[in-house]
């Protein structure tokens, strides 16, 4: 275990990292966002198509959302028989009883905002970036302090106690970004919309369930009785660390990139060139023919492959598959996956791994990057029942070209159908 010392000089060195990028905010683009409110700001996007490539990509996005949901796979082939309806002693009943009081304290019209069929479409609604693209639900920075406090509940009892403590923290990093950049009113700890889906239940037979998106946390969360699917999942944060202020301390999805790291390391050098599957963060090698819909790289994504709008993208495996590594490293295989999933509730969460580890006959380990210490990666773990992805950025509010450690974006996908419980729904509730 690192010293205090070690942890104090390591938290400074990523503090003077991401200080040395902060942006000119007297110029244009900044200014114009100050004088902005959430609603506007997204107008502006769309009349100016500014940026021009997010614009392009949102239009991509469009299209896909439009497809019937499928699931993501290996080949374009949905395997069946990969998840089952099962107790997983999830404390459903302690949720339910935090979302009817939630519901207890909306008015009609509230309620009217807030509550979708369990099989809507609006479940895969959700995008990452700060721009409101679709203003659907309740917003948290609208609503009266109660209502807010009370969606928390909900979110809290949903979750496991550390996977809560991840969330609060992404949505305080994105308060301190707006902090940083002057853009309170774009990007704050309530920049996120909140659905219902179905009618709070504990009955196997009245499935329901919560979407939680904004700028750098997505979070769809299906029950089944007391059974629990947290996915898809988008966790990020520019910069990963608070260096001031009332949180400073925070910090996130900084295990994950270093147990990557350490994996990646660890490999024998055959091994290596085989996980290595792109050297550059941006290769030639990468399709990039401006088709947004299929291309390997965009600004945006940037490596990864299943984030926002992806629920039906064709992923093939590629890399070193894992039962060929030690245990040691399948261990390490493990632990990445137990930070990538740690929304889940404890019991769920080792049923989750139990399930992770029974497929790592045919599970696959892939980078892009480099491997030394202060390199910015990419990398992928992918399996019939789990695709994790974690990914270095450039800058978006800060001013770094390239990318850097201290912008981290991490996605959790259920491949097969699993996202948003679709594998384990009935006929009647499917998307």
């Amino acid at each position: 275990m690192a010293s205090t010392r070690d942890q104090k000089s390591a938290f400074e060195e990523a503090s003077a990292a991401f200080r040395a990028h902060l942006p000119d905010i007297s110029t244009p683009r900044f200014t114009t966002a100050a004088k902005q409110d959430v609603y506007e700001y997204a107008k502006f996007f769309q009349d100016n198509r500014a940026p021009p490539w997010l614009h392009d990509l949102t239009q991509a996005w469009a299209k896909l959302y439009e497809e019937p949901f499928r699931g993501v796979t290996s080949d374009g082939t949905v395997k069946e028989g990969l998840f089952e309806a099962k107790d997983e002693g999830v404390d459903i009943t302690d949720v339910v009883k935090k979302a009817e009081h939630l519901l207890s304290n909306l008015d009609a019209q509230e309620i009217k905002k807030l509550k979708y069929p369990v099989n809507a479409k609006e479940w895969r609604a959700w995008s990452n970036p700060e721009i409101l693209l679709r203003p659907f639900g309740l917003r948290l920075e609208e609503v009266r302090r109660p209502v807010n406090d009370a969606i928390h509940k909900v979110i809290e009892a949903s979750l496991s106690e550390e996977g809560y403590r991840k969330a609060l923290a992404a949505m305080r990093i994105n308060h301190f970004l707006g902090e940083c950049v002057k853009l309170p009113q774009i990007m704050n700890k309530d920049s996120y919309n909140f659905l219902l889906f179905g009618t709070p239940s504990t009955s196997t037979s009245s499935p329901w369930g919560w979407l939680l998106y904004g700028h750098h946390l997505d979070i769809a969360c299906f029950f089944r009785g007391p059974q629990l699917i947290i996915s898809p999942t988008f966790t990020g944060a520019e910069p990963n660390i608070i260096d001031t202020g009332p949180w400073k301390g925070t910090a996130i999805l900084h295990r994950e990139g270093d147990m990557g790291l350490k994996l990646m390391q660890s490999l024998a050098p055959e091994q290596q060139k085989i996980a290595q599957i792109f050297e550059k963060l941006r290769d030639d090698g990468m399709q990039q023919t401006g088709d947004l819909t299929t291309d390997r790289w965009n600004k945006d994504d940037q490596r990864h492959l299943c984030g926002a709008f992806r629920d039906n993208r064709v992923v093939p495996y590629e890399g070193v598959i894992v039962s060929s590594l030690s245990p040691e490293q399948q261990s390490c295989v493990l632990q990445i996956a137990d930070q990538m999933v740690l929304y889940l509730p404890h019991n769920s969460r080792q049923l989750r791994l139990d399930q992770i580890k029974a497929h790592f006959d045919e599970t696959y380990f892939s980078w892009i990057g480099g491997y030394g210490d202060d390199d910015a990666f990419y990398f992928r773990i992918q399996s019939p029942v789990v695709i994790l992805e974690f990914d270095h950025h450039s800058g978006v509010f800060l001013n770094n070209t390239e990318p850097k450690k201290f912008h981290t974006h991490t996605i959790v996908r259920t491949p097969n159908a699993g996202d948003y419980g679709q594998a384990i729904r009935e006929k009647e509730h499917k998307l």
